[in-house]
């Protein structure tokens, strides 16, 4: 069984922020959110679809707004979920690139956030005889849709897990499209690995 599921990140999109959402988004059950984002834009995907939704913060956190985290919402950087048999998992951040590090990680970091997920996937493992279908990040994994410059460079130990865990999707943001011959969809062995940057809705 699929699940429709509505994807963003990383920009206010006029369409998804407007009354047009309820019909776009029609048959949508779950909102996956990758970062940098508003959080009255991302309660208001949820109170218009009436749908839960989880998340992980971006390098710039909520990226604007009174409020740093959104009520409703779920914030999952860390954390294994499952969601109507849809196993989940979120990582946060992008790589570290100034002095103020907050919600900016080093490799080493980021591939200690990942050990501190192995218990969680283990479970999955043993249960549902497989680790994960899901994983949310903002930064891109390494050599895959990420850019030259420190700040969108990827992280190497995203691909590790993909190849290791092989989830059935990878999907992320961070990564700024402008022009539409710009890949955003690639697969790497199992896993599909998606920009979302604006937004998407995938069939799951």
């Amino acid at each position: 069984m699929s699940v429709r599921v509505l994807t963003i990140s990383d920009q206010v999109n006029d369409l998804v922020h407007s009354p047009a959402l309820k019909e776009m988004a029609r048959g949508v059950a779950l909102a996956l959110s990758c970062g940098d984002l508003p959080s009255d834009y991302l309660e208001y995907v949820v109170s218009v679809l009436n749908i839960p939704m989880y998340y992980v913060m971006g390098n710039h956190g909520g990226a604007g707004g009174e409020k740093p985290e959104p009520e409703g919402p779920e914030n999952i950087d860390g954390q294994v979920v499952e969601h109507h048999g849809l196993l989940i998992a979120g990582l946060e951040g992008s790589m570290r690139y100034n002095i103020r590090p907050q919600y900016q990680y080093t490799e080493n970091e980021m591939r200690a956030k990942i050990a501190r997920l192995t218990p969680a996937l283990i479970v999955n493992r043993a249960r549902y005889g497989r680790y994960l279908d899901v994983l949310i990040t903002h930064a891109p994994p390494a050599g895959i849709h990420d850019g030259p410059d420190l700040p969108h460079r990827g992280f190497k130990s995203f691909v590790w897990f993909i190849e290791h865990y092989r989830p059935r999707y990878l999907i992320h943001g961070h990564v700024h499209v402008y022009d539409s011959r710009q890949e955003t969809v690639t697969q790497h062995g199992a896993t599909t690995i998606v920009n979302t940057y604006g937004y998407k809705i995938l069939e799951i």
